[in-house]
């Protein structure tokens, strides 16, 4: 039989497909188009920390994740992973991201998270502040690092508008930029999933490009 290696050393798995065409103007809008999904997620992010404090506990207690409290809080990430595709996280699809917590196969965007079964009580205590910093430097910049002007964003945003601009000159959206983009996205959904409890793999600071999550290799077993 075979399977693949290395699965609890890759437990957060995003992958996304460049949509073609794309409109050359939409994404001058789209800040309009998703201010129903920031909405939304202003209310769900609120129930993600109360959620992940509850998980805390019970991990501290029993070394276990709930798993009806996994799967909302890997809702909450899915969507908020859609809705910054198809906004200026990456700008990759103009298909509309559904109002949904499901993982949504049809959609050009996805994030898995392997479910753990068990989990470290001693990391439970420090993984989400302490170990994280130095992730938390990084990601600041990715998010919002920069102030230029009226502009106030970060790199992943800078390099999406960038793409959006060449899109609208020359009807193309650069694939080594779509590669950076969602090689910076991969690193902070990675951290996401572990400051929220949900792995016990430490993130690497490895830069993974391309739209398709790197693969394991194969071991026969």
């Amino acid at each position: 039989m075979t399977t693949l290696a290395g699965t609890p050393d890759r437990p957060v798995r995003v992958n996304a497909v460049l949509d073609a065409p794309l409109s050359r103007w939409l994404w001058l809008v789209k800040w309009i188009l998703v201010v129903p999904h920031y909405v939304v997620l202003f209310f769900l992010w609120i129930a993600f920390t109360v959620v992940s404090v509850i998980a805390f506990f019970s991990i501290l207690f029993t070394e276990r994740y709930p798993r009806a409290l996994f799967d909302f809080n890997l809702g909450v990430l899915r969507w908020t992973w859609r809705v910054a595709y198809y906004s200026y996280g990456a700008l990759g699809t103009d298909r509309y991201p559904r109002f949904s917590l499901g993982e949504e196969p049809d959609y050009p965007a996805r994030l898995d998270i392997v479910y753990p079964e068990r989990l470290s009580r001693g990391l439970v205590l420090v993984k989400w502040w302490l170990l994280a910093i130095p992730h938390y430097v990084i990601i600041a910049f990715f998010l919002g690092g920069w102030h230029l002007g009226w502009w106030d964003g970060g790199l992943v945003a800078v390099l999406a508008v960038i793409a959006a601009v060449i899109l609208t000159l020359t009807e193309k959206y650069p694939k080594d930029l779509f590669d950076l983009v969602l090689g910076l996205n991969r690193w902070v959904l990675r951290v996401a999933a572990y400051a929220a409890l949900m792995t016990d793999t430490y993130p690497p600071f490895r830069l993974d490009m391309g739209g398709t999550e790197p693969s394991a290799p194969e071991v026969l077993t």
